[in-house]
């Protein structure tokens, strides 16, 4: 395989270091690899007033400011919106879509709109008692949600690691057209075990017109079992 550049983009609450474990085994099989933390989920950034639109920015902006063009984009979960949203504005420098457990957009539907509506009110709520606007992380979602195969102290380290996402993110949509009609080969990545995806994962890569590959683990699989993650991203 010729050297390739992977941007690794994080999902909700995660910043670059939930991609670090996968990073370093792309670049031990001689590829560049990239992680991307967002604006808001920084330790320590202030998520007011953010939206959708400043997470496509900010991987236009790092895309645009490497020195390659054989890129392939790698999002995880929510990490599917601001991925889309920068393919369309970075034309042929973007090799390759992978969705690994994420979202894959439709025009015009935000990620509350893929959530049944109990869902959404739920963060709605969140939203409007949070004086900045974001939803924080609970210990018992990552328990039953996000990594349910691992000890309870992995689990605990990582709702203390988990930042509060901002709202914005959520409600806005992409005006963009279908990702199928960019023109750039898409893949979808699926854990065996994801629970914390509000659809069926086959249902998103069905968006793509694929079959998902699957991989063992969680939602959080990217942390446990990285060296399959790695596989199946660099086996295209």
């Amino acid at each position: 395989m010729p050297l390739r550049t992977y941007v690794l983009i994080p999902g909700a609450w995660h910043g670059g270091w939930a991609w670090r474990p996968v990073a370093e085994r792309l670049r031990a099989a001689g590829h560049r690899a990239v992680t991307l933390t967002l604006p808001g989920l920084a330790d320590g950034d202030d998520p007011t007033g953010l939206r959708l639109s400043d997470a496509v920015d900010h991987v236009v902006n790092k895309v645009e400011g490497l020195d390659h063009t054989d890129v392939v984009l790698v999002s995880h979960s929510w990490g599917g919106y601001p991925m889309t949203g920068a393919a369309h504005r970075l034309g042929g420098r973007v090799a390759e879509l992978v969705y690994y457990n994420a979202f894959v957009p439709r025009p015009g539907v935000s990620l509350l709109g893929e959530n049944p509506p109990e869902n959404v009110a739920l963060l709605r709520s969140l939203m409007e008692s949070s004086p900045t606007g974001s939803v924080p992380m609970a210990l018992e979602f990552v328990q039953q949600m996000l990594m349910q195969d691992v000890a309870e102290a992995a689990q605990r380290q990582l709702a203390e690691l988990l930042t509060p996402q901002p709202g914005g993110y959520w409600e806005d949509a992409l005006d963009i057209p279908e990702v199928t009609e960019l023109g750039v080969p898409g893949r979808y990545i699926l854990s065996e075990d994801d629970r914390a995806l509000p659809r069926p994962g086959a249902e998103f890569a069905a968006r793509l017109g694929v079959e998902p590959v699957m991989v063992p683990g969680t939602h959080e699989s990217l942390l446990t079992h990285p060296d399959e993650v790695a596989k199946a991203l660099l086996d295209d």
